[in-house]
């Protein structure tokens, strides 16, 4: 633990430098209104911390800049902070204007939070195969094709097309959308899957487009896999002095497995924000994810900003938690 005086100096480096991106000096510390020191103690009390790993001083002649463990110190020690009020409008009228399926709110969402807090952001969806299924309706788009459509209890619509070995009127059409409603509303996705079969419906016909309507819902499909959204990757490359550094954060947030794996590991080990060698990703290394989850139903999600280490902490850390909130809130109640 640090003593008073040396924590009032170590945040005031470390709000400096989030703020110039320059190392910051003994002298402007001796300004600051939270530090009550001479300048002689500042700059013996700066030697301490860099020796403690708190900072460190890119040269000789340079002023010191935060270490991962003086950015931990910094976010570890700041109170609940709020938007500014011009934000929190934002997010206000972003929510009041969403419409939309769940993707296009998911991908919108990204991107919002991305403009409001000028990091890369990222929102994942919530799992489909855990979802419950709402409604069924089978639709005729021709006299050998029909489509599903399913609505599941997180607000996805899975739509599958069928192609039909006999044409099928609308009549028999909807005797199958009946028959599939009283069999499958209620199931996960993932149950369907373990149906080998619907009871009959007393015509073969009928029974044959129940059943491929039952496999397109069945089968392994790429949904089972997380939907990300990310929006605004490219303001990470004005962070950045290094092109491989950009490229190489570029290249992870291409990645999707990678990057479910990522949030949730840093919500696994019980963190909000993960700073630089934290998240255990050396791609990431430079970097820091401000994540939180979002609820809807009995399943959820997440949502999380990926910026430099010296990033603003204490406005991403209030815009990820209220745009994370309001999102379930919205998708509840939608």
């Amino acid at each position: 633990m640090l003593d008073e005086r040396k924590a009032a100096i170590l945040r005031t480096v470390v709000e400096e430098y989030i703020e110039t991106a320059q190392p910051v000096g003994s002298g402007h510390v001796v300004k600051a209104a939270s530090v009550r020191a001479s300048a002689a103690t500042v700059r013996n009390e700066m030697a301490i911390l860099e020796r403690d790993g708190y900072l460190t001083q890119p040269h000789t002649s340079a002023g010191r800049v935060p270490t991962d463990r003086g950015y931990r110190f910094f976010v570890d020690h700041l109170t609940a902070g709020t938007l500014q009020p011009a934000k929190l409008r934002q997010v206000r009228a972003f929510f009041a204007a969403a419409h939309g399926e769940l993707e296009q709110m998911l991908h919108d969402t990204s991107r919002f939070l991305s403009t409001l807090t000028d990091c890369a952001a990222v929102v994942v969806g919530p799992p489909h195969q855990a979802a419950d299924v709402r409604s069924v309706q089978v639709v005729g788009l021709a006299p050998h094709v029909a489509l599903v459509v399913v609505v599941l209890s997180n607000g996805v619509v899975e739509k599958r097309t069928l192609e039909l070995v006999h044409q099928a009127d609308d009549e028999r059409l909807a005797a199958v959308t009946i028959h599939l409603s009283t069999q499958l509303v209620g199931h996960t996705l993932s149950s369907i899957g373990d149906l080998e079969a619907l009871p009959p419906t007393g015509d073969v016909h009928t029974d044959a487009v129940v059943a491929a309507g039952l496999a397109s819902l069945g089968g392994r499909h790429d949904d089972e896999i997380d939907h990300v959204f990310v929006g605004g990757a490219s303001r990470m490359a004005a962070a950045f002095d290094a092109v491989e550094t950009v490229r190489g954060v570029l290249a992870i947030l291409e990645q999707q497995l990678v990057v479910v794996t990522l949030l949730k590991d840093v919500i696994d080990k019980g963190l909000s924000v993960a700073i630089g060698a934290e998240h255990g990703n050396q791609s990431l290394s430079e970097c820091a994810v401000v994540v939180a989850p979002y609820q809807l139903g009995d399943g959820g999600g997440t949502v999380g900003v990926v910026g430099p280490t010296r990033m603003n902490y204490p406005h991403a850390l209030a815009a990820v938690t209220l745009v994370s909130q309001r999102l379930g809130r919205y998708l509840n109640e939608g």
